[in-house]
């Protein structure tokens, strides 16, 4: 069973449902890798999923954005049934996903990488493209280095660019601050802070439990393929389970 720590925040509840996903299992194999999971993402909202390793989280992302196919369940993105539906399709929808890892195209260039990211349109619109510069201002100086030769953190910042250009509705970033220093952490989150008060939505999977619940809105806290938890993101922070598991804290008895 889900259990609350909170009640939903009265701006976030008068927003529309951009997401829903329902009762979803997906299975490698013979395991059960998610368990009936179901949460709801409001528009302009950042939700945050939370977990150990193996938890379900980016299992989670990769089924939203097309990547793997529930067995059981459904998920509604904007009104519209969109599980079954390939990635490449959902890129169309307005559905971005930059996966854990990165995957910048390493032989091409700043520039070539950010025009990929607008492949479903026709032509790069100039707009974009300079819009994008201004929100990353490392990737102007970098404009014609190859994608292979930037440090880890202008590399993630290259993939979060990439997927802008794409003019998400819904951003699926998944461990954006995995392996970097703590200052560029804190400009990635400074980033998609910026984003979503572009009005993006962003479902975010992330390890820094204090970083994603200071930035989201909302978060659900899964364990073993189910989510067990969920709140507003200050409520999830100030809570005893979530700060002895996810912040290191030792809480007394």
């Amino acid at each position: 069973m889900t259990e609350s720590v909170s009640e939903p925040a009265a701006g976030a509840s008068a927003a529309p449902v951009i997401l829903q996903v329902e009762d979803i299992e997906v299975r490698y194999g013979a395991i059960r890798a998610l368990k009936g999971v179901s949460f709801d993402v409001r528009q302009g909202e950042v939700v945050a999923l939370l977990g150990a390793n193996g938890a379900g989280k980016t299992t989670t992302q990769k089924t939203i954005s097309g990547m793997l196919r529930p067995s059981v369940g459904s998920i509604v993105f904007e009104g519209q049934r969109i599980d079954g539906i390939p990635a490449h399709r959902l890129i169309n929808l307005g559905i971005c996903h930059v996966p854990e890892g990165r995957h910048v195209f390493p032989r091409m260039t700043v520039r070539e990488n950010l025009e990929m990211g607008a492949f479903r349109f026709k032509r790069v619109d100039q707009a974009d493209l300079d819009r994008v510069l201004d929100m990353f201002p490392r990737l102007r100086e970098r404009f014609g280095q190859l994608g292979g030769t930037l440090s880890g953190g202008e590399q993630q910042m290259l993939a979060i660019a990439r997927a802008i250009m794409g003019r998400p509705k819904l951003l699926l970033l998944d461990e954006p601050s995995m392996g970097l220093a703590p200052l560029i952490v804190a400009q990635i989150f400074d980033i998609v802070r910026g984003i979503n008060a572009d009005g993006v939505t962003v479902l975010l999977v992330e390890q820094n439990a204090a970083q994603a619940l200071s930035l989201a809105n909302r978060g659900y806290v899964l364990e073993t393929g189910e989510i067990v938890l969920t709140g507003t993101g200050r409520d999830l922070l100030a809570d005893d389970r979530v700060r002895a598991a996810y912040l290191g804290e030792e809480i007394a008895s």
